[in-house]
């Protein structure tokens, strides 16, 4: 059967498209005949933000890629240093000091200078004079709020092992001004109250008698010693040395001095049991160690247990008065946590 005119000129066109790419795919040395290169093909359009892939799993994949990339220039970038440093030896400029928070910190005021002699007579004249001087040890009350349960009953028990010369007892429905005379007369020299919400201890008052003053402090990301990996066996009654870190303010430093007020002042060394408290953007971390020299240059430690977090709330003058006691410093979070480069312990 013979093809008409119009399918003739249909099938003459068809053959013409079909050859006009081959003459043009024509390549002599990376260019076609007419001279012009072609385009390079990229992998991503500039300006190209991986969150602009539609499918989820081709954008996780994607972003997979890119992050494992970034490692890999960042550990060569890192090696390269390194040897350059090393060729350099001697003459190797310092490391730089990497900024932080706690590096950039405002400057308080009232940060404390061990030679100022206004700090000195303060230190002499205060309510913990007589501690420092050893002219009284400590005696330590330790009890809860109403009801307790047991975890913060395990606490109190924990702290007693710490605390040399410290003793548990059980609120029973009494208020904290009937107890602070008994404490008195009983020749006690702190109280400590440890309150709970929801069966989690979540406040610490601590009270030095007889004239004060009074702390408050949120309690915080609380391990008791079960709770904590790789402890080590239950102290000793050695008295435990103590480390106070980082209280700089003239805040901190009555908050540090009145801490150390709870320990007696004659560590027994022979023990290696250490209290640290440790204020770090004005929270207070506190942790009990045991520690054994392995050489002369490494010492190895063994966390004991237990394990808090405090944050000062206020510092009231004279003993616990939540009526018409008279308050040194409040923490008012509005005022006061302006800027987190600002701290005041």
């Amino acid at each position: 059967m013979e093809k008409t005119g119009s399918s003739r000129k249909k099938a003459v066109k068809r053959k013409s498209a079909t050859e006009e790419p081959q003459e043009a795919a024509v390549v002599k040395d990376g260019a076609t005949e007419s001279g012009v290169q072609p385009p390079k093909v990229s992998a991503f359009p500039p300006g190209f933000s991986i969150s602009e892939i539609k499918n989820k799993q081709r954008r996780h994949l994607m972003f997979t890629r890119w992050k494992q990339q970034q490692r890999k220039e960042k550990l060569a970038a890192k090696k390269k240093l390194k040897k350059e440093r090393e060729a350099l030896g001697d003459k190797a400029p310092p490391k730089p000091i990497p900024k932080t928070i706690d590096n950039q910190r405002v400057y308080d005021e009232t940060t404390v200078d061990p030679a100022d002699e206004e700090v000195a007579y303060d230190e002499a004249t205060d309510e913990f004079a007589s501690y420092f001087n050893r002219q009284t040890s400590p005696k330590i009350l330790i009890t809860t709020s109403d009801r307790p349960h047991g975890r913060t009953v395990r606490l109190c028990e924990q702290l007693s092992t710490v605390i040399p010369n410290s003793h548990v007892y059980y609120r029973r429905g009494l208020a904290l001004k009937k107890i602070i005379p008994q404490c008195i007369s009983r020749d006690f020299t702190d109280l400590i109250v440890i309150n709970e919400d929801r069966k989690t201890p979540n406040g610490l008052i601590l009270s030095h008698l007889p004239n004060g003053p009074t702390a408050h402090f949120k309690m915080s990301s609380v391990r008791l010693r079960k709770e904590i990996k790789r402890r080590g066996k239950d102290p000793t009654e050695h008295i435990p040395e103590i480390i106070l870190n980082n209280f700089t303010t003239r805040l901190g430093h009555s908050i540090g001095r009145m801490v150390a007020s709870l320990f007696p002042h004659n560590p027994q060394f022979t023990g290696r049991q250490v209290a640290t408290f440790h204020n770090q953007r004005d929270f207070i971390f506190f942790r009990f160690h045991r520690y054994i020299f392995k050489s002369e240059k490494k010492v190895g430690i063994q966390e004991l247990g237990p394990r808090f977090t405090l944050k000062l709330r206020s510092l009231q003058k004279g003993t616990f008065d939540s009526k018409y006691g008279e308050y040194e410093w409040v923490h008012k979070p509005r005022e006061m946590d302006t800027s987190r480069r600002k701290f005041h312990l």
